[in-house]
C-alpha cells in the first residue's frame, strides 16, 4: 500500500477571467521511505497541486480528486479536524521562500515550539529540549541562543534550516520539500540538499522534492514526474529518463543542463509556459515543440506507455535521446 496516493487532481481557481485549471489530471503515488521528484518550469503547476494536498490554497482555489489517499485512508472524506491531525505531523512541507514563511513577528523558538504544541503532548519543558535538538540536527550552532533569534536575524540559509527543523518536528512519514534550495548560493544548496537526504533515510520518510535543477532530481531521487502547464507530460525510474526521454519538453529541460551541452550556446526552450490566456489547442507543448505536426496542433494526447512510465505525447515511443 503506498505512503501517498492522488488520483486525477486538479486544482481551478476563479478569476475574473472565469475558472482556470493550473493544475489538470496530476497523479502521484510514494512509498515509505522513496524519494519522488517534480520537475518542470516555474508555471507547470508543481507548488500548487502540493499546496492543494495540504488545504494551503486560498478561497478561490477549488481541488478535486478521483483519490487522495494516505496510508489507505481517504483524506477527501475527512472532516476538517482529521485533515489537521495528519497535516503538519504526518504530511509536513518545506516552502520555498524561507525568510516571507517565518513569522517575523516571533522567535524561532516560539514557532517550533508551536508546532510541537500542536501536535504531540509535550510539556513545556520537553518542546524546549525536542526544539534545541532539533536545530542541532539541522546544524545550527549554539541552538540554545538561536531559539531566541527572530527570523530576520537570520542568514537565507539559517532560515531553510528552521524551516527544515520546524517540518520535522513531529517526525512526518511523507515530507514535501518546495524548492529547499532556492536563493541560496551553491556551497549552501548542497549543504541543505545533504541534510535533507540525511534526515530522510535516517528516518525512513517518504519525499517529495519539487525542483527545476535536474542534477538534483539525478543525485537524490528514484522516480521523476514532469509537469508543463498543469499536466504530467513524463513519468519514468530515473535512469531511465535521462538515458532516453520520452517527451519533447523532457529532452529539452535535459538538453540545457550545461554539463550535457556540446554547443558553445546552451540551448533554450523557445517561448513561455502558456497561461490562462494564451493556451493553445492539441497538446499544450506544441508551440514550443520542433517535432509537432497537425496532430499535436489540433488533438489532446493521452498518456501513453513509453519506456519504463508514461508520456502525454502522441509519438512517445521513440526515445528521444539527447
Amino acid at each position: 500500500m503506498p505512503l501517498l496516493s492522488l488520483s486525477n487532481l486538479a486544482v481551478t481557481f476563479d478569476t475574473a477571467s472565469g475558472p482556470f485549471k493550473a493544475v489538470d489530471g496530476v497523479d502521484i503515488t510514494v512509498e515509505a521511505g522513496e524519494v519522488l521528484g517534480i520537475v518542470g518550469e516555474s508555471g507547470s503547476g508543481k507548488s500548487v497541486a502540493m499546496l492543494g494536498l495540504m488545504g494551503l490554497l486560498p478561497p478561490s482555489a477549488t481541488v478535486t480528486a478521483d483519490e487522495i489517499a494516505f496510508e489507505g485512508r481517504d483524506m477527501r472524506a475527512m472532516s476538517g479536524r482529521e485533515r489537521r491531525k495528519i497535516i503538519g505531523k504526518d504530511i509536513a512541507m518545506i516552502f520555498q521562500e524561507p525568510v516571507a514563511s517565518l513569522n517575523p513577528c516571533f522567535t524561532v523558538g516560539f514557532q517550533i515550539k508551536e508546532a510541537l504544541r500542536a501536535h504531540t503532548d509535550l510539556d513545556r519543558k520537553g518542546r524546549h529540549h525536542r526544539a534545541v535538538e532539533l536545530l542541532t540536527a539541522v546544524g545550527i550552532p549554539d541552538p540554545e541562543r538561536r531559539l531566541s533569534a527572530f527570523p530576520h536575524q537570520m542568514s537565507g540559509g539559517m532560515s531553510q534550516r528552521v524551516m527544515i527543523a520546524m517540518a520535522t518536528a513531529c517526525r512526518p512519514k511523507l515530507l514535501i520539500a518546495d524548492e529547499p534550495t532556492t536563493a541560496l548560493d551553491v556551497t549552501i544548496q548542497a549543504q541543505i540538499l545533504d541534510l535533507l537526504i540525511d534526515l530522510q533515510k535516517e528516518r525512513g520518510m517518504g519525499m517529495i522534492l519539487i525542483t527545476h535543477d535536474m542534477g538534483v532530481i539525478a543525485e537524490t531521487a528514484e522516480r521523476v514526474i514532469v509537469q508543463y502547464a498543469g499536466q504530467q507530460v513524463e513519468r519514468q525510474r530515473v535512469a531511465t529518463l535521462f538515458d532516453a526521454p520520452h517527451h519533447p519538453y523532457t529532452s529539452a529541460l535535459l538538453a540545457a543542463i550545461p554539463e550535457r551541452s556540446t554547443g558553445r550556446r546552451l540551448p533554450t526552450i523557445p517561448g513561455v509556459v502558456p497561461g490562462q490566456g494564451d493556451r493553445p489547442d492539441g497538446c499544450l507543448f506544441n508551440p514550443r515543440c520542433p517535432k509537432a505536426d497537425d496532430l499535436c496542433r489540433s488533438v489532446m494526447p493521452h498518456r501513453q506507455t513509453a519506456g519504463l512510465g508514461e508520456a502525454l505525447c502522441h509519438y512517445p515511443l521513440n526515445p528521444l535521446v539527447v
